[in-house]
């Protein structure tokens, strides 16, 4: 478990209904149909003066809190997903159990916090990939929550070895040059002199946006997850694919909010990193 804080302590305190406002602006919540609500899930019922940020409102992210003397936590992902048991019960009510006895605040952004053009995971995450974020993966999009990028042509070890670097993980990759045997038996290659130069993002689990990005002829996709049938589509697609991981890809937006609270409030925030091998 890692921490970064991001401003020293202060006398200074916010309501969870002001923080809210104050980021339910700022990343346009309100423009986003989503699984899950965003915003304020659980009111601790104290003013905020010390804020913990994290990926996933874990209890191990609960616990970080409570130690840190923290009255919020602000997360990727909360609680009350769709399709998901009502009951606040076993695992969920733990959680909430244990923020509501310390008094501390659960604040959650998910699509917001994908799709944000400054702050959000893609735009986050293509910074440090040294990418430049040119459009949409579905142009007609308002809010895009996935996106299409440029970087400097290079080879896909190039872009394993950046990626490494930056997320401290290697990435699982897919590569679009392999043989397969057309009608008359014959092998070919496709793609074995790839460059990548044009390049889908969309972090967490959409691994499935592979296709689209593919009709908007990107050279690669990234994503954080993958599943069985994506090899098979990478392939068949002509397409590089790179799983970075649910957890490591997500990181950026979250934190980067926390320091535009911590900024705007003169609030200590510390982000938090639980770690996730998925």
């Amino acid at each position: 478990m890692s921490q970064n804080t991001t401003t020293e302590p202060s006398t200074n305190s916010i309501s969870a209904q002001s923080l809210t406002q104050f980021c339910d602006e700022y990343l346009s919540a309100s423009a986003f149909k989503d699984y899950a609500p965003n915003g304020l899930q659980v009111d601790g019922g104290r003013p905020i003066q010390r804020i913990v940020t994290g990926v996933t409102a874990c209890e191990a992210l609960i616990d970080a809190a409570i130690t840190d003397n923290a009255n919020a936590i602000m997360v990727h992902h909360g609680y009350f997903w769709k399709g998901e048991p009502a009951p606040i019960t076993g695992l969920k009510g733990r959680r909430i159990r244990k923020l509501m006895q310390h008094g501390i605040s659960m604040i959650g952004y998910h699509l917001p916090l994908d799709a944000h053009p400054v702050i959000g995971n893609n735009a986050k995450l293509a910074d440090v990939l040294d990418m430049t974020i040119t459009g949409a993966l579905y142009p007609n999009e308002s809010h895009p929550v996935g996106n299409i990028a440029t970087c400097t042509p290079q080879s896909a070890d190039s872009l394993i070895a950046k990626i490494t670097q930056a997320l401290g993980r290697t990435p699982l990759h897919i590569s679009s040059n392999y043989e397969h045997h057309s009608d008359n038996n014959a092998k070919t290659t496709a793609n074995s002199e790839r460059v990548i130069k044009r390049v889908g993002i969309c972090t967490g689990g959409a691994q499935d946006m592979i296709e689209q990005a593919a009709i908007m002829g990107c050279d690669a996709y990234i994503s954080g997850e993958i599943s069985e049938r994506t090899t098979h589509i990478a392939r068949e697609l002509g397409i590089d694919y790179f799983a970075c991981g649910h957890h490591a890809t997500e990181r950026g937006g979250i934190q980067a909010l926390g320091e535009i609270v911590a900024q705007e409030y003169g609030l200590p925030v510390t982000f938090v990193d639980i770690k996730n091998p998925a």
